[in-house]
């Protein structure tokens, strides 16, 4: 097992440093100048060439990379005074002359626009990202469940026919399209009868009453981001349990007189959920990492319309650290989902 998890991080982290590196070269290629993005158009040479030489634009291109992953790491060398240690928050571990190698969060930079710390605001919008995936990937997992199901014990039924058609409608619409229907339908036209509005966040400020959490506004974007992994979902828990049903210690568990409801959930549903199992894992993964357009339709204050925000202003620094903030995430939930699989399959670790 401990072979098997350092396999898996070492992986991991050769995984992350390649995002870190792509994402580096890509932002640095681009035709804008950052300095005059943080300074404004009409800013002065003299003040640009001193945005510049903060931003380390006056240097090469291998050193503004190496102090780049210097930023990023939790461990880095840095300048052994008050200014470096304000700006990095470090604990020094090993002082040196002049410098010391520190320990802290990893560095983002600042925003262009807000000049806050990148990492300070991604992490006020983060909870909003966290919640609203976790909604959608809760609401998918249990219908979906519940659907392939009954689908697999009403095989060749209408229940099962419609399951499939649904199941895939379901896969072959984009979220954000299904999300635009959504905030249509059911915060627009139907707004009278369903209460629910097209846009909001899960706070929101009021004049009179202050700070109010509204937990409506969650629904519908829940319901746009969970329409496909509920049918991914759906399709694999019907396939599984037509196979798990087909078994023989399932027709031995009927022969015994078992009722129906404890074969069902007590022998067939928990052998049928070991591939549901990865799919929900990785598609609460890819929601965390890809509701970027289904918070920026629905005005959902999370990583996603926060970013799409950031690229509409060319913050580059904002926009990087989603970027690499998606990614670490959907490591980490993946590196967690081959841990958790191969407790529940021993093959895996082979």
């Amino acid at each position: 097992m401990i072979r098997f998890l350092a396999k898996r991080i070492r992986y991991s982290l050769f995984i992350l440093w390649g995002v870190v590196t792509l994402v580096f070269f890509m932002f640095n290629v681009l035709p804008a100048d950052p300095a005059r993005l943080v300074m404004g158009q009409r800013s002065d040479l003299a003040s640009i060439e001193n945005a510049r030489r903060d931003l380390n634009l006056d240097k090469p291109m291998w050193l503004r990379y190496c102090l780049y992953l210097n930023d990023l790491s939790p461990i880095g060398l840095h300048e052994n005074d008050s200014a470096t240690q304000t700006k990095y928050h470090y604990q020094k571990l090993i002082p040196l002359s002049s410098r010391c190698i520190a320990a802290k969060w990893p560095y983002l930079g600042r925003s262009y626009r807000t000049k806050k710390e990148v990492s300070a605001v991604l992490s006020e919008a983060l909870p909003g990202t966290i919640i609203l995936a976790l909604a959608a990937m809760t609401f998918a997992t249990i219908i979906g469940i519940l659907l392939g199901t009954l689908a697999a014990l009403k095989k060749d039924t209408w229940l099962d026919t419609s399951s499939i058609v649904a199941s895939v409608a379901g896969i072959s619409m984009p979220s954000f399209f299904a999300a635009l229907l959504i905030a249509y339908f059911f915060g627009f036209l139907l707004h009278s009868i369903t209460g629910l509005n097209m846009t909001g966040s899960l706070w929101e400020y009021d004049a009179f009453k202050g700070k109010r959490l509204m937990l409506r506004n969650l629904i519908l974007p829940a319901l746009a981001l969970g329409i496909r992994p509920l049918a991914i979902i759906t399709q694999l828990t019907r396939s599984a349990m037509l196979d798990v049903l087909s078994q023989d210690y399932i027709r031995t568990a009927n022969a015994k007189g078992l009722t129906k409801t404890r074969v069902i959930f007590r022998h067939a549903l928990p052998n049928a959920l070991n591939p549901v199992i990865t799919a929900v894992s990785g598609w609460l993964a890819e929601l965390l990492a890809g509701s970027f357009f289904v918070e920026y339709i629905f005005g959902w204050k999370g990583v996603g319309k926060i970013t799409v925000d950031a690229l509409d202003k060319f913050d580059f620094p904002l926009v990087m650290g989603a970027v690499l903030l998606t990614a670490f995430i959907f490591i980490i939930v993946n590196l967690l989902t081959d841990i958790l699989y191969s407790k529940i399959d021993p093959r895996v670790r082979l």
